[in-house]
């Protein structure tokens, strides 16, 4: 079953003869449950292309549809509701609101929502992060591998569509790297999340059951490596 389409996505910075491409007609489709690699070369357009998908950047012209739903056909409202539920999104460098213990960063987007906390899953998911016994501590009193869990409890906390991570092992050694797309590849499995990873690190694309590259905003190879 198809979650995620693309269909011709151009996105453009500046104008005239200092017009940028940074991406340039791309379509493809992800099944649903699938874990997705993108890699490139800096400045190739992955970031851009994951910002776009999770409605957090608009195109220039072309479609993203999630779940059947176009998602820039929405308004401002409903395109934050969409955020919210719809997409889980993990950065490089955590994004943790450090006033805020682990509990608090992870329950964030159900609040934002308006909505109670089942407090089921959120035993579950701190269960499942190892996070046990550190509940009630800040940001800064975790260690980076910590905090980078805590910002992956805060992606599946809605049990949203897909996840899309940009970088996720980016500051972390290669001990936590290889721990955190573990964490990350069981939420695929457990879950049945569709996952979406941009990377540069080979062993990481290797893991997933499907990569592709992009580079100067096109795609340039689309493997599918399991199924």
């Amino acid at each position: 079953m198809e979650i995620l389409k693309v269909r011709d996505l151009v996105k453009t910075y500046g104008k005239g003869d200092n017009i940028v491409r940074a991406l340039d007609g791309v379509s493809f489709s992800v099944e649903k449950g699938q874990f997705l690699a993108i890699v490139g070369p800096s400045g190739s357009g992955k970031s851009t292309l994951l910002h776009i998908l999770g409605g957090v950047d608009t195109p220039t012209s072309g479609k993203v549809y999630m779940d059947g739903q176009d998602v820039f056909a929405k308004n401002e409202e409903q395109l934050a509701i969409f955020r919210r539920r719809q997409v889980g999104l993990i950065y490089q460098f955590y994004n943790l609101i450090p006033v805020l213990n682990v509990t608090e960063n992870i329950t964030l987007p159900v609040l934002m929502d308006g909505r109670k906390v089942d407090k089921d899953r959120l035993r579950e998911l701190i269960e499942t992060l190892g996070l046990q016994g550190r509940e009630k501590h800040l940001p800064n009193q975790l260690s980076g591998g910590q905090q980078q869990r805590v910002s992956i409890g805060r992606a599946l906390i809605n049990a949203p569509a897909v996840v899309l991570a940009d970088e996720p092992t980016g500051n972390l050694d290669s001990k936590n790297s290889q721990e955190i797309v573990e964490l990350l590849k069981l939420s695929n499995k457990k879950y049945g999340q569709t996952l979406i990873v941009i990377t540069h690190d080979e062993r990481i694309a290797l893991q997933a059951d499907r990569v592709i590259t992009i580079e100067d905003g096109k795609i340039t190879k689309d493997e599918v490596l399991r199924k």
